[in-house]
């Protein structure tokens, strides 16, 4: 597998013949929402916007949607139960390497031993085209994280040179589709050492840094379970769920059963779930495991810092900073709390 360089004229015809053959399915990119930027279905490649900061969803939603429907029972005339399951084959354009460290989050989370259908019919048919972050937002602490590049989870990334792109091959799909629609020339050392150079000087436009190396997180969490420091930050915390509801790694979801009318048949669906919610850790007796505010934005700190690393070998915050740009009270982004621990405060 070679790496490419293309112009930006070849790279707009690239897309525009995958958005036109549907080859690797239906074709979604990141767009312009008024002054913010989503991800969503493109018609052409002059919607695109790879020059963009952060998008208001991570892509996860296409594969972890906000609500499914997971299977369809009924009562009468006969007991029967269907799953539902989707097949779907998708070409994300535009992926950040945040984003991307956050889906390998979720393979691992719904992989194992019994795999999520749901998950897997459209993660392993999707098509992943990442691009490098060059204009990071404020409160992104991803070159923190060790998350603001990646050498694997994708089959193409792009990097802008200011006038061409390179193109990293980062498997057979992402090669087979470079020769089929891409043109160019194969990228040359001179070329690999700009795009090196660029992300380098991305590196250095993040606003918000740790005050530690990511792996030393759990060992501080393990010290402070005490601090007052959880106190102090939740005590101006809305419940809202605004900071959950926006970030890439969290996989939680209820489900709940929709029942026809008729009381006949029905459906059960899941949808996301997040533990800053008050009503998470409740159960069917009436407790309510974590009632109390500074107890969910506890948790939610040892879950992204702790967590999720001992049980799957990632950690559970990719640095983007979605949540703190979300949080009104300006509590949510976990490098803050972090600091804050690390400072002793």
């Amino acid at each position: 597998m070679q790496n490419r360089v293309i112009s930006r004229q070849d790279l707009a015809g690239f897309v525009d013949d995958l958005i036109k053959t549907k080859s690797a399915g239906d074709v979604i990119g990141i767009k312009a929402q008024g002054n913010k930027f989503n991800f969503g279905p493109l018609k052409s490649a002059t919607e695109l916007r790879l020059d963009y900061d952060i998008s208001l969803l991570p892509p996860k939603k296409y594969f972890f949607p906000q609500q499914e429907t997971v299977l369809k029972y009924e009562v009468e005339p006969a007991f029967k139960v269907e799953p539902v399951v989707e097949e779907r084959m998708l070409c994300i354009i535009g992926v950040h390497p945040f984003d991307i460290r956050a889906l390998q989050l979720f393979d691992a989370v719904y992989g194992g031993n019994n795999p999520d259908p749901n998950y897997f019919l459209k993660r392993n048919n999707a098509t992943i085209i990442g691009v490098d972050c060059l204009n990071p937002i404020p409160k992104s602490f991803a070159a923190s994280m060790g998350t603001n590049t990646v050498e694997e989870g994708f089959d193409l990334m792009l990097t802008d040179l200011g006038g061409d792109w390179f193109v990293t091959v980062g498997s057979n799909r992402g090669d087979s589709m470079m020769k089929k629609y891409g043109k160019g020339r194969e990228a040359t050392n001179v070329d690999l050492e700009k795009r090196n150079k660029v992300r380098r000087d991305a590196a250095k436009k993040y606003k918000t840094s740790l005050k530690m190396k990511p792996d030393e997180i759990p060992a501080l969490l393990d010290a402070n379970w005490e601090s007052p420091v959880f106190k102090e930050r939740s005590a101006t915390c809305f419940s809202c769920g605004s900071c959950v509801m926006v970030c890439p790694t969290c996989v939680c979801f209820d489900v709940q059963d929709d029942p026809a009318l008729n009381l006949k048949g029905g459906e059960r669906y899941r949808r996301w779930d997040a533990c800053m919610l008050p009503g998470f850790a409740a159960v069917a007796s009436g407790e309510n495991f974590r009632e109390h505010k500074e107890q969910r934005f506890r948790h939610r700190m040892y879950r992204k810092g702790k967590y999720l690393l001992e049980r799957y070998k990632y950690l559970g915050c990719v640095g983007c900073g979605r949540c703190g740009t979300s949080c009104l009270a300006d509590i949510a982004l976990p490098a803050d709390t972090y600091n804050l621990l690390k400072e002793g405060k």
